[in-house]
């Protein structure tokens, strides 16, 4: 049987990040994708102009339908928005201990502007992370999730602080460093793996911590092992950045994309 993965998140009007990103993600690793839709973003790569949350009944809903009608390999989890969400995805997950679960902790995205209530953070740390088995925050996410800076010399500490306080393997992003290179760093239960890559020159950001993540899942509901999974899905968002798209609107404003799978 085809593998079946199932992400929650937001939908993203220009496609390049939150569900549809993932549902890009999956068919590239010939992954069966569901969807369930925390929210409904009406953006850009270069701006974020209305989040609109569906209530969370419905979100509960879509997901307890869809694990009760397909053998879902792996969960990826992104834009969740808000504590009701949270709280409620928290008590369904612990009914399903058996399947893999990936949190993109999103929470601003690459225009500057949140992505979720400031009071969600609490329920993220307090009820969902610790029930993840990883978690794949950047290193500003990182800082909101530790309350802390985080630097070249302390990365590594970092890592280790978010696996021990959460109790689950993280993968903590590092390209926001000053480097000439980017790298990040998978803390699973005492073991690192690094994964150093060259900083490609491009602007399409948009959507690499969503892309990401759901190659990660996509890995897991393969049967990969976690590092498998995390090395697969970092060439895959190599290439996506490598060929990168873009286009120039009837402003005359520039568009750039992740390429998470158009061919030229």
């Amino acid at each position: 049987m085809i593998p079946v993965a199932l992400t929650i998140a937001g939908s993203d009007c220009s496609a390049g990040a939150g569900l549809q990103a993932d549902l890009k993600t999956f068919q590239h690793f010939q992954v069966y994708g569901l969807t369930a839709v925390t929210c409904v973003v009406s953006e850009t790569p270069n701006v974020v102009r209305h989040v609109h949350a569906l209530p969370t009944e419905l979100v509960l809903d879509q997901v307890e339908l869809l694990l009760e009608s397909y053998p879902v390999g792996a969960i990826k989890m992104g834009m969740l928005h808000s504590t009701a969400n949270i709280a409620g995805l928290a008590r369904l997950l612990q009914r399903h201990p058996q399947i893999p679960v990936v949190i993109d902790p999103v929470m601003i995205a690459s225009t500057g502007d949140p992505l979720i209530e400031t009071d969600a953070i609490a329920a993220y740390q307090e009820l969902l992370l610790p029930l993840a088995w990883l978690i794949t925050p950047n290193i500003p996410e990182a800082e909101c999730l530790l309350g802390t800076s985080i630097n070249a010399e302390n990365f590594s500490a970092a890592a280790r602080t978010l696996a021990d306080r959460f109790n689950c393997a993280v993968l903590l992003k590092g390209g926001h460093l000053n480097a000439s290179t980017c790298l990040d760093l998978l803390h699973d239960h005492g073991e690192e793996f690094f994964f150093e890559q060259e900083r490609i020159d491009t602007q399409a950001s948009h959507g690499t911590g969503c892309t990401l993540s759901a190659a990660i899942a996509a890995g897991l509901a393969l049967g990969h092992t976690l590092s498998d999974s995390c090395a697969m899905a970092k060439d895959f968002i190599n290439h996506a950045l490598t060929h990168s798209l873009h286009w120039n609107n009837s402003r005359d404003e520039r568009i750039d994309a992740l390429n998470q799978g158009t061919t030229r």
